[in-house]
């Protein structure tokens, strides 16, 4: 089967917005949502600045029940359960009451579950007191608790599942719904991605000096993609959610449409040639990109805007020149390209999913979000593309085809292609 995909609900948590109205109107403002932490500054971490969702109290009696709350220290659970069902309610979807729905399902990626459980854990267990530690504690932290929360609440009858690959798990999560609505195998599918917050997430970046810390007195300048005066990435936590539907699904039932999918590449490096366990290979990123297009059907210069990884670190410079060769568009020739993380920062296993909903909105409503932080463009990236095409204001303009990728820890990458609904 060959189906036409499309994208007919949305969802976030950002730490600028933690709905989709509040998330546009801050990306379309440059609005940050990046603050210190008094928490690593106490623990004496280079970085204490991070990007983390303001969630109201009792915000999340929204999503959970007061039973489930009462054990809950998942922090990744609670963004992806907010996102995912935000999601589904703006695809105007029901839940099934005795049935599971078994055309639909959920592929929801995260990077770890459950840390500061499983660190009250451990104390509970060297203590010998383990029959304390609770019911809960099994499906918060086992890796697809997640999507096994998204499944119960939703009734999903068809693939329940997660995925985990480092950065770009977001993405691949898209990627591989889309791919199974294509083949027939289901007809709508909840895909994203979350993270956890906290010191224990955040703490191995640090002690690698990947974070940045010149900016703990001014954080909403400290993430600063392209820039030349980037010191490293600040740490971010939050969720994704795109409700992806056949085409005829979302014609039969009137489904506002946002975007259709028309194709992506998921590859690896394999840690060879100049790529590592943090480092992309350029040969591989290069084949991720070109192959996506080849999968959807697009040529170079038919892209209007690239929305890129660009974590504020050293690869910055090497992901335009890999985007560059694989389009072999250069100067004022290549397309607009942008990124959330100057405003919200790295949000690790979470990020691609979040950015996946940027790019999307986009194209929904005409826009191209803006760069903030990169006044000072790294002069490497300034010889390879004209400034005009990094925008640091909002651009109102009509969107047809949008490239998105994101590349990860272990050389992993995953590029997708959207494209303006048409009903051509």
């Amino acid at each position: 089967m060959n189906n036409r995909v499309v994208i007919t609900g949305l969802g976030v948590v950002s730490p600028n917005g933690i709905n989709v109205a509040d998330f546009t109107h801050a990306i379309k403002n440059g609005i940050s949502g990046i603050r210190h932490d008094q928490q690593l500054k106490d623990l004496n971490f280079s970085c204490q600045i991070v990007g983390e969702p303001q969630i109201p109290e009792g915000y999340l009696l929204n999503y959970f029940s007061a039973l489930e709350l009462r054990n809950l220290k998942s922090s990744g659970i609670e963004y992806g359960v907010i996102a995912g069902l935000d999601a589904w309610k703006d695809a105007g979807l029901e839940i099934p009451t005795d049935e599971p729905d078994f055309d639909s399902g959920t592929i929801f990626g995260t990077g770890t579950s459950g840390v500061d459980k499983f660190r009250i854990g451990i104390d509970i267990i060297d203590n010998g007191q383990v029959r304390k530690l609770g019911s809960g504690t099994v499906v918060q932290t086992m890796a697809s608790g997640v999507s096994a929360f998204l499944g119960g609440k939703l009734g999903l009858g068809n693939m329940v599942t997660t995925n985990s690959s480092a950065c770009s798990t977001g993405t691949e999560a898209v990627i591989l719904a889309y791919e199974r609505i294509k083949n027939g195998q289901a007809k709508r599918m909840l895909a994203g991605s979350t993270s956890d917050k906290g010191p224990y997430i955040w703490g191995g970046f640090d002690a690698m000096r990947v974070c940045t810390y010149k900016h703990n007195e001014e954080p909403e300048k400290g993430s600063r993609p392209m820039s030349e005066s980037a010191s490293g990435f600040v740490p971010s936590v939050g969720a994704g959610a795109l409700v992806l539907e056949s085409l005829d699904s979302a014609l039969n039932r009137g489904a506002k449409i946002y975007a259709e999918i028309l194709g992506g590449n998921i590859n690896s490096g394999g840690q060879r040639g100049l790529g590592s366990m943090t480092a992309p290979n350029p040969v591989a990123v290069q084949r991720c990109i070109t192959e996506a297009m080849k999968s959807a059907g697009v040529k170079p210069e038919e892209i209007d805007v690239i929305n890129g990884h660009l974590t504020a670190t050293s690869k910055d410079s090497l992901e335009i020149e890999n985007w560059a060769k694989a389009l072999n568009r250069y100067g004022n020739d290549f397309p607009y390209i942008n990124t959330v993380k100057s405003m919200i920062g790295h949000s690790l296993s979470g990020t691609g999913s979040i950015e996946c909903v940027a790019s999307v909105l986009q194209i929904d409503q005409d826009f191209i979000f803006p760069n903030i932080n990169c006044e000072d463009l790294h002069p490497e990236i300034d010889e390879l593309i004209d400034k005009s095409r990094i925008p640091t204001t909002l651009i109102n303009k009509k969107i047809s085809i949008l490239a998105k990728a994101n590349f990860g820890f272990g050389d992993v990458n995953a590029c997708i292609i959207f494209k303006k609904y048409n009903n051509g």
